[in-house]
């Protein structure tokens, strides 16, 4: 004759070891989460770029899954006439070689800008122009004198301003 507390032992640790994989899976598996986007672009055009006019640039960042910056100028309303201005991207894309941003409203002004980037004459980025990003800005001005609010469309050409060397020092 078998024995009855053997059996049932087995059938004890049967019976946990299923509940015990049921639970296993039943467990919520890891979420892993992916970042919303990478950013697409076909290099690294991060750095400052020659705005309109001398002393005004624009700041590109690259970041790993967005991009940032802003365009210093000099304000050319009469209320801000000969001050800098800083007006930061309210949206900005850089995917393959295509760029795209408009910045957000400024004492009634906001540009927006499409075009792309291309390797300049440059050698290295110690040179004024190693990237060029060429294409169309478009300005909003606010209105005037009771008139409609006005806009303007330019060609334009933005230089990669020269950056100072790294230093092997400086890296470590």
């Amino acid at each position: 004759m078998k024995n009855p507390y053997r059996i049932t032992a087995v059938l004890l640790l049967a019976a946990c070891a299923a509940a015990a994989q049921t639970r296993v899976s039943l467990a919520p598996k890891a979420i892993v989460q992916q970042p919303k986007s990478v950013n697409q672009a076909a290099a690294d055009i991060s750095g400052m770029y020659s705005f309109l006019s001398e002393g005004e640039f624009v700041q590109i960042t690259l970041e790993p899954a967005d991009v940032s910056g802003y365009i210093s100028r000099k304000g050319d309303l009469e209320s801000d006439r000969g001050a800098f201005l800083d007006q930061f991207f309210d949206t900005a894309s850089v995917k393959d070689h295509d760029v795209a941003f408009t910045t957000k409203v400024l004492h009634g002004v906001r540009f927006e800008f499409n075009g792309r980037f291309d390797r300049g004459p440059a050698k290295t980025r110690q040179q004024d122009g190693y990237y060029v990003i060429r294409g169309t800005l478009m300005e909003y001005l606010p209105a005037a004198n009771g008139k409609e609010p006005s806009s303007r469309s330019r060609q334009v050409e933005f230089k990669l301003l020269a950056q100072p060397a790294v230093d092997e020092k400086d890296k470590s």
